[in-house]
């Protein structure tokens, strides 16, 4: 099974990334492609802050670990800390998911969304970022 992705200003070309690479990025976390308009990332993180982002659209591969995501809702004590990105202590409402290995979750841009329990202490994750 093949899976697709088109993002606006991503440039026509092919981009490849030997294992090894892919697999060094993700032990410690970090870009494995970047073009304009598309960013792949191998990303190991626990709980942490509520992200919303006004133009990235992500999609969450899971490859270790499991966590509690919640998207949506409300943003309770929200900050701006970068143009473009707010971060909260918490949110009201939003809907939980239980992600594990081999998990996939998509997330629009202005969707809150937060790694609100991490009981394996780190979730690994590819996440293949697309700006609008």
């Amino acid at each position: 099974m093949a899976a697709y992705a088109v993002a606006a200003g991503v440039p026509a070309k092919v981009t490849y990334v030997h294992h090894d690479k892919v697999a060094a990025v993700m032990a410690k976390g970090g870009a494995i492609i970047e073009d304009p308009g598309l960013r792949v990332l191998a990303q190991r993180r626990g709980s942490g802050e509520v992200e919303v982002h006004d133009t990235t659209n992500h999609v969450f591969i899971v490859v270790e670990g499991e966590a509690t995501l919640v998207t949506g809702g409300t943003l309770v004590d929200a900050r701006q800390t970068a143009p473009g990105q707010i971060r909260a202590k918490d949110v009201k409402g939003g809907d939980t998911h239980h992600l594990t290995k081999g998990d996939v979750i998509t997330i629009p841009a202005k969707t809150p969304h937060w790694f609100k329990e991490v009981p394996t202490k780190s979730v690994a994750y590819y996440a293949v970022n697309m700006e609008n």
